[in-house]
């Protein structure tokens, strides 16, 4: 009988003390897809100081878009923007991750987010989290990271400084327990 690899996707990834990188220092990622190829996913807390509004400008589109963050949505190819959103809908470029959430990465949804027609609830982010075949794994298993389930809740109805924390106590965690130091009052 064969075992088949325990993947992620859907899964949080809660950035422990023990990650070597600090560009995921505090991070709260959302894995997108993740399978023997690698894993892709999205940090989820890390607002840049952008508005939606100044980068649908920069983009020529017009319209009254709702004052949003822009997220850091990980070192990989950080000039490249991804909609993370529910529902699902129909857009061009558009992958359903589960039934009620999907990664868009066209124009069209941004020109109806613009107007004001686009998904009830979305994320807008710039570069996104890869790893190659094998390397999450190895990080799991040196602790950089704590896994739970995702959660739609923590991803749209939390504020960014919240969504850690919110992941964590799913986890029964206490957020002091990742600190970095030990013994300092």
């Amino acid at each position: 009988m064969s075992t088949q690899p325990e993947f992620l996707t859907n899964q949080f990834l809660i950035a422990t003390p023990y990650l070597a990188d600090p560009r995921f220092e505090g991070s709260l990622t959302y894995i997108c897809e993740h399978s023997d190829e690698g894993a892709m996913g999205l940090t989820i807390n890390h607002p840049l100081d952008l508005d939606l509004g100044d980068l649908l400008s920069q983009l020529s589109m017009e319209g009254e878009p709702p004052h949003e963050p822009v997220y850091q949505g990980g070192p990989v190819q950080p000039e490249r923007g991804f909609v993370l959103h529910r529902p699902v809908g129909h857009w061009q470029s558009s992958l359903a991750l589960t039934d009620t959430l999907a990664l868009s990465t066209s124009r069209d949804i941004l020109s109806a987010i613009a107007v004001g027609e686009g998904p009830a609830d979305f994320l807008m982010l710039l570069g996104y989290a890869g790893w190659s075949p094998g390397q999450l794994e190895e990080e799991l298993a040196g602790d950089a990271w704590l896994t739970c389930p995702a959660d739609e809740t923590i991803l749209f109805e939390r504020e960014p400084g919240q969504r850690l924390n919110a992941a964590l106590e799913k986890l029964g965690v206490s957020p002091g327990h990742l600190s970095g130091g030990v013994g300092h009052a």
